[in-house]
């Protein structure tokens, strides 16, 4: 029978409190006392290498009082995928060697927010907006000229090449269109912080383990939305310049995993964008090694906007699915939280 490791202290009520924060001093001095009692070998003694990636579990995209709750069609999406994370680490911490966790990080002015643009009468547009090509050359929308100074030392005719170029890039890669999100995991701000319940496990786990378990910052160029941790959505300047780059190195560490487990927000956006570039990047090494790859996914939900009267304004929720099966039949895992990893595992 399979041994329990949920600690006394986990609590799912938990998973609903905004500002919950764990006492970290307090997970290290239980953790010295779980491994004891568990007897549970450090992570470095382990040979299979199986890495959890987080995705986007930040506070913003996790509560109704975030800027961009992900509530699924349930309502509460976020909030239960994150206790079946948490509940997820603690059941498999002899099997999770490293946990990394994705921080999707913003500033004022970025070109996927409202604050980047000004309408045809110089206001700004509304969240949920989304901005075509044809759009901006009919002049329905510009960039700010405000932002001109410190985005591109002030030319701004410049500035309206590449926000043409860049929606241009956008419609020829078919996968998302120009959409104006609410402020949101704005750097500084509290919705930024992982959800406490995650938090909390993934610093259990690290103190159990003798883990370092890392973060992968994304999002913070002002000029390209990064759904996917592995590469920002366009790379290119209008004038044949390089606007960024790929996650080269991360890209390298995930397919270098014997098995790489995968959950968070949005499975309609984030989730599904670095599984995406994933899948690209292990068709072009090795299409086998898809085989390794474990989607959680009873941990992730999708966008929803509700209409208020019980209908949705915006609902991904088809396109999110459309993808599992796509990853599926690459030759990914689709898991639940419950399955035990050790039926499923292929080394």
């Amino acid at each position: 029978m399979k041994k329990s490791y949920l600690p006394s202290f986990f609590d799912p009520a938990n998973a609903e409190k905004f500002h919950y924060n764990p006492d970290i001093q307090f997970l290290l001095e239980e953790a010295m006392e779980w491994k004891k009692a568990k007897k549970i070998k450090a992570a470095g003694a382990q040979i299979e290498n199986i890495h959890l990636l987080l995705i986007d579990v930040q506070k913003d995209f996790c509560f109704p009082e975030g800027t961009l709750y992900v509530a699924g069609r349930s309502g509460d999406g976020a909030i239960q995928d994150n206790v079946r994370i948490a509940n997820f680490i603690y059941e498999n911490m002899e099997l999770i060697k490293d946990i990394t966790t994705t921080m999707d990080t913003h500033f004022a002015f970025q070109i996927f927010f409202p604050s980047f643009w000004l309408d045809k009468d110089g206001n700004k547009p509304a969240p949920h907006t989304i901005i075509a090509t044809a759009d901006i050359l009919e002049g329905k929308f510009r960039p700010d000229p405000a932002i001109a100074w410190w985005l591109c030392n002030g030319n701004y005719a410049w500035l309206e090449k590449q926000v043409i170029h860049y929606t241009k890039e956008l419609e020829k890669a078919g996968k998302y269109s120009l959409y104006l999100w609410p402020p949101h995991c704005i750097l500084g701000t509290d919705g930024h912080a992982v959800a406490g319940i995650v938090q909390e496990a993934r610093m259990f786990h690290n103190f159990v383990r003798g883990s370092q378990s890392l973060v992968e910052i994304k999002g913070g160029h002002p000029l390209t939305e990064n759904y996917s941790v592995l590469g920002p959505e366009v790379l290119t300047r209008n004038d044949g310049g390089t606007l960024t780059q790929k996650n080269t190195l991360f890209i390298e560490k995930l397919i270098k995993n014997d098995i790489l487990i995968i959950a968070g927000q949005a499975a309609s956006h984030c989730v599904k964008s670095t599984i995406d570039d994933l899948l690209t990047e292990i068709n072009n090494k090795d299409p086998q090694l898809a085989r390794k790859v474990f989607i959680l996914e009873d941990c992730m939900s999708s966008v929803t906007v509700p209409d208020g009267n019980g209908g949705f304004v915006m609902d991904f929720t088809d396109d999110s699915e459309a993808a599992l099966k796509r990853f599926s039949d690459a030759g990914m895992n689709l898991i639940k939280s419950t399955d035990k990893l050790p039926d499923y595992i292929w080394l």
